[in-house]
């Protein structure tokens, strides 16, 4: 696992009205340092966002509908696991947050018949007139991340 990657499962409280899950507390600090933005996208099915990174903020994600393949890759030179490739698999199927830190690049590629839905969390406010994202292409030969779904 990528250095400072963390992964939180969504405990679902369920009865004969539906379900409650907590996402994020204000007393856990060791996923979301700070508060800065809350955010919300659908992206539809075989979309692949891919990759961005951060050089200020951390990012905690959340697919409360649909289902994706989320990848991660450690740019950061003074990480043990720089270079280190992450796939996580999340969404419907897998109610997990994921904390992305800063200097992890980082996208998804929407898995099966629906939209993705994504709500996510930083530490920092956007700005638009200085926007805390870099842009890698998703095919980038230094990543040579493959999309295709494998058969198995």
């Amino acid at each position: 696992m990528i250095e400072g990657v963390k992964v939180k499962k969504i405990v679902k409280h369920c009865d004969d009205r539906g379900f409650f899950a907590e996402l994020i507390r204000d007393d856990e600090q060791e996923l979301l340092s700070r508060f800065g933005q809350a955010s919300w996208s659908t992206s539809y099915p075989g979309v692949i966002k891919a990759f961005h990174y951060h050089e200020k903020q951390d990012d905690l994600w959340f697919f409360p509908s649909g289902n994706a393949q989320v990848v991660l890759y450690d740019l950061r030179e003074d990480a043990l696991t720089k270079g280190q490739t992450d796939v996580y698999y999340m969404g419907e199927e897998n109610p997990i947050m994921l904390l992305i830190p800063k200097g992890v690049a980082h996208g998804y590629r929407v898995l099966g018949q629906k939209p993705a839905t994504i709500i996510y969390f930083t530490t920092e406010s956007y700005k638009a007139h200085e926007p805390d994202e870099k842009r890698i292409p998703w095919n980038d030969s230094k990543i040579n991340f493959d999309w295709k779904t494998k058969n198995r």
